[in-house]
């Protein structure tokens, strides 16, 4: 109606008539997602601009520090801290769409590929790594607390761990965050039971784009995992069946005293009486060894073929 008559009244005395505001008259309808598109950039205090990525590691580097297990809100403090002008739903918004979310629920998709076979046989350090997790009883506050390692199965070395009040999958992630600031992680293989906090979506996603293979015991059968397995039978008769915590912090303090004894000090039959950290090191270099023979074996291909096509050439000039 007001169209009709546009040529005959102003707009805004039409739409007062049909009682329609003028903002239903004037708005047309676009493509696309409603709303002002988000911001690719963040404002600092002293009136910079930084990309949305450079907060992106911000976010990742708060969450990768031990005992950290934040959400959306408590990450914004940390990132108004820093000096970033952020309000909680950009935090949000940046968290939730690189899988960073602390969530209450565990949603799994797709096919997980399970182990082949029982025993592994590493030969060097950091091609084959076990993941599990070991309830630690704390007498004095009558409640488990939760011990998530990750040891090499060359060397039997514990190369990451964590002692936490809860693991969940963030807590998964941020461990092999640091991981990968740490060693060369790219083609490694790990393994690990069916645990809500290994089977989620968002840890299977990050562990493949660090190109870890992740594997998969079958269900009720601990023996295929049988090397983390024993790594907490030892720190059972070790440390837990002799202790009795009478806090968190102190239990942390004397599992990260065995954790270093453990790497740097006990013995192992199964790798030749030694300690892990000796075995590692032994290790780094037949791994070196390897790699140098495998490079010359390259250059060797390299030349053969480059001397394949230079023959050719020859013949082709020579005709």
């Amino acid at each position: 109606m007001v169209k009709q008559f546009a040529d005959k009244a102003e707009v805004m005395d039409l739409c007062a008539w049909a009682c329609i505001p003028r903002s239903v008259y004037y708005y047309r309808n676009t493509d696309g997602k409603p709303g002002v598109k988000p911001s690719t950039h963040t404002i600092t205090l002293d009136g910079g601009r930084v990309e949305n990525s450079k907060v992106l590691e911000a976010i990742q580097d708060i969450l990768k520090q031990e005992f950290v297990s934040y959400g959306y809100d408590l990450v914004n403090e940390e990132l108004r801290s820093m000096r970033y002008i952020i309000n909680p739903k950009k935090t949000y918004r940046l968290m939730e769409e690189n899988n960073l979310l602390m969530g209450t629920r565990i949603h799994t998709t797709g096919k997980r590929e399970f182990v082949k076979f029982r025993k592994i046989t590493a030969a060097y350090p950091m091609e084959y790594l076990c993941m599990d997790i070991k309830y630690v009883w704390v007498e004095g506050e009558q409640k488990n607390y939760y011990l998530l390692t990750v040891l090499d199965v060359y060397s039997r070395k514990a190369v990451e761990w964590v002692f936490l009040p809860s693991v969940r999958k963030q807590q998964v992630i941020s461990l092999f965050m640091r991981l990968s600031s740490q060693y060369e992680v790219k083609g490694i293989t790990v393994r690990n039971d069916n645990g809500s906090q290994f089977i989620a979506n968002v840890v299977r996603k990050y562990l493949k784009e660090l190109e870890i293979n992740q594997k998969f015991t079958h269900i009720s059968t601990p023996q295929e995992n049988s090397y983390i397995e024993a790594f907490f039978s030892n720190l059972r008769r070790d440390l837990l069946s002799k202790t009795e915590f009478y806090s968190y912090y102190e239990a942390k303090l004397k599992i990260e005293a065995y954790m270093d004894f453990y790497n740097h000090k006990r013995r192992h039959r199964s790798i030749g009486k030694i300690a892990p950290q000796e075995k590692w090191l032994e290790g780094l270099k037949i791994k070196s060894k390897l790699k140098i023979q495998t490079d010359d074996y390259l250059c060797i291909e390299n030349n053969n073929k480059n001397q394949h096509q230079d023959l050719t050439v020859i013949e082709i000039m020579s005709n």
